[in-house]
């Protein structure tokens, strides 16, 4: 007798059941593809028990009768394929022609359709992949999907589905994502007779993004022109990258109208947002990618979650470059609201007075607005600068050393800065020694010795000094590193290092980036070195602690990727050569970060994704203090 045996059709759609339908919202999925593809404007979505009592479905498109009504029942029954040649190029959301006989088979299924040519309209009752109905009836055009009782016939399956909360949730994040990729659709959701998400056709996209994460603040449009020799086109909105909270990514990625999961699309777009997002954050929002059918193929899962790209390399670049343009583009935008300062005629400079008294206790607070008159004899000459290669001697008015890249000590205050009890007006553009000036914010003071406030025409700005400063830096290094033009200084004392021999075959991995960074190592036997010259951006950061940090990035385990490992190692560079917390700033050198931050193209945020300026309008301070 032979061993091989056919299955029972019924038995062969419970097996395809296991692949297709994996819980209530599976089921949910499934038909809500079918009503897109059927060119539905409309769908109502009723669910009761958690989704296994009742799942109905209700759309507007184009409905069937009762041939097709018929046909669908059976397995890869389908009007989505007809040749060998579609399946290299699905235009549809569904094509197999298995969910239909598969939801059937594991529940009680009823279909009520009727074409708008058609006066009545077919119902069909299935009882566990049994046909017991099948007669004309009156109703709307479209159609309508009942499944009650699933998996009645296979209570092991049902015992492995989770709470009713935890399954309601996963259909409500189904119907959410159909939303977003299907603007032109309304969709509802109703869950035991109460609409739970109502999405109208008269939302855009960004509303409705809005609305199903439960976000109010403005989105980072992402986008590109498809171009007509490939024809790839993505399009979606980002969360600025200061409001992603920590934990997994809440991005959702469709591709040509198909929610999927792709760790491919999140890593190219984590990469376009490089330097933005701190550790620990994922990017937030959705992203549509809408290349040719032909160039994807969506049949490598049987629940078609997943997708498989001809040229994903050449995706990966595309999004992130698009992303990246998007990120750069933002700031340009907000390099106009921060930093340009257009005044109405019933907006005047407020004069600002911040001593109120003879004596104040010290808070931090240091007034630009306000300086003291101290007399000349009074005033401490500038630091001198340490030779380099030596620690710097310390300057009893700054906790740390002031890099030089950034720093002029030795300049006067600019005619700006008023004596105390003569506050200053905002800037008319012009910074000191009547050069022009980038930014037209007004300096009220430095807090804390790391904090600028400012004040611009949208309200209070308060500047991060060594996140903004760090931020610059790691733009020249990358700059110049990619130029091969980093500037060195050499030590005035060579200093000597002894290294791990685990740091040894670092340095000698790695010599090539060490030297085009700006430094100059020399070997001086075994595993001592000798550095003679440091990046002239460091400016008098302890070239031994540089240099052992720098070691230690290009030791990570973690930096696979070589050009995120080099990124990584030129911000911590700038992050050691930045102003540091604590350092007191003296008018001529806030104006110089200010200025350099206007003309920069990135700014905002520092290369480990920390903010740099934080903006308080005067709505919001107006609400602080219930002035409005």
């Amino acid at each position: 007798m032979s061993k091989i045996r056919i299955l029972p059709e019924q038995l062969a759609n419970q097996i395809a059941a296991g692949e297709v339908v994996e819980r209530p919202a599976s089921v949910v999925k499934e038909l809500l593809e079918n009503c897109l593809d059927a060119g539905a404007n409309r769908i109502e979505v009723e669910i009761e028990g958690g989704g296994t009592r009742l799942i109905r479905v209700i759309d507007n498109g184009c409905g069937m009768d009762e041939d097709d009504l018929l046909l669908c029942l059976e397995r890869h029954g389908t009007s989505k394929l007809a040749t060998e040649e579609d399946l290299g190029a699905i235009a549809t959301l569904g094509f197999r022609g298995e969910a239909i006989p598969s939801i059937g088979s594991v529940s009680q299924l009823t279909i009520t359709s009727r074409p708008t040519d058609v006066a009545l309209g077919t119902r069909v009752v299935l009882q566990y992949g049994k046909l017991v109905q099948a007669h004309e009836i009156g109703s709307s055009y479209g159609t309508t999907c009942e499944i009650r009782n699933l998996f009645g016939n296979t209570p092991a399956r049902r015992k492995f589905l989770r709470t009713v909360r935890t399954e309601l949730g996963h259909i409500e994040e189904v119907v959410k994502n159909y939303g977003l990729c299907s603007p032109a659709t309304t969709f509802i959701l109703r869950i035991d007779g109460r609409d739970t998400l109502s999405l109208d056709r008269s939302q855009s996209i960004a509303e409705r993004l809005g609305m199903v994460m439960h976000y109010d603040g403005h989105f980072i449009e992402i986008g590109n022109e498809a171009r007509e020799a490939d024809g790839r086109k993505i399009s979606g909105f980002l969360i600025p990258p200061e409001k992603v909270t920590l934990g997994p990514a809440r991005l959702r990625v469709f591709v040509n109208g198909r929610v999927i999961r792709d760790r491919m699309i999140i890593h190219a777009v984590t990469e376009g947002m490089r330097s933005f997002l701190m550790k620990g954050k994922n990017p937030s929002g959705l992203i549509h990618l809408t290349i040719p059918p032909a160039e994807v193929d969506v049949n490598v899962h049987p629940a078609k979650h997943e997708v498989r790209f001809r040229s994903s390399r050449e995706i990966h670049e595309l999004i992130n470059q698009t992303v990246a343009r998007a990120m750069r583009d933002q700031q340009a935008a907000m390099k106009m609201t921060i930093f340009s300062m257009h005044r109405s005629n019933d907006q005047t400079a407020i004069p600002l007075d911040l001593n109120l008294v003879d004596e104040q206790p010290d808070y931090g607070f240091v007034s630009l607005l306000s300086p003291p008159a101290a007399p000349a004899e009074d005033i401490p000459p500038p630091p001198t600068a340490a030779p380099l290669g030596r620690l710097p001697t310390p300057v009893p008015a700054a906790k740390t050393p002031r890099p030089q890249s950034l720093l002029t000590t030795a300049e006067p205050l600019p005619n700006h800065v008023a004596p105390r009890g003569n506050p200053i007006s905002p800037r008319e553009g012009a910074s000191e020694e009547g050069r022009p000036s980038a930014h037209n914010l007004q300096v009220i003071g430095q807090y804390d010795n790391l904090y600028i406030f400012c004040r611009n025409n949208d309200g209070l700005l308060i500047i991060d000094q060594h996140a903004a400063h760090e931020r610059l830096l790691y733009e020249k290094f990358r700059r110049q590193y990619h130029a091969a033009t980093i500037a060195r200084q050499t030590l005035m004392f060579p200093v000597t290092i002894e290294l791990s021999l685990f740091q040894t075959q670092l340095v000698e991995k790695n010599g090539d980036e060490i030297d085009r960074m700006g430094f100059s190592i020399r070997d001086f036997g075994g595993n001592t070195f000798i550095i003679s010259a440091i990046p002239a951006l460091a400016g008098t950061t302890n070239p031994c602690d540089l240099f052992l940090d720098i070691l230690q990035q290009f030791g990570s385990e973690s930096s696979s990727d070589r050009r995120s490992c080099l990124d990584t190692v030129l911000a911590t560079m700038a992050c050691k050569a930045a102003v540091k917390a604590g350092t007191l700033l003296n008018s001529p050198e806030i104006d110089k970060l200010l200025n350099e931050m206007a003309k920069a193209d990135l700014f905002s945020h520092c290369p480990h994704g920390r903010p740099v300026v934080k903006q308080f309008t005067r709505d919001e301070i107006k609400k602080w203090f219930y002035r409005t």
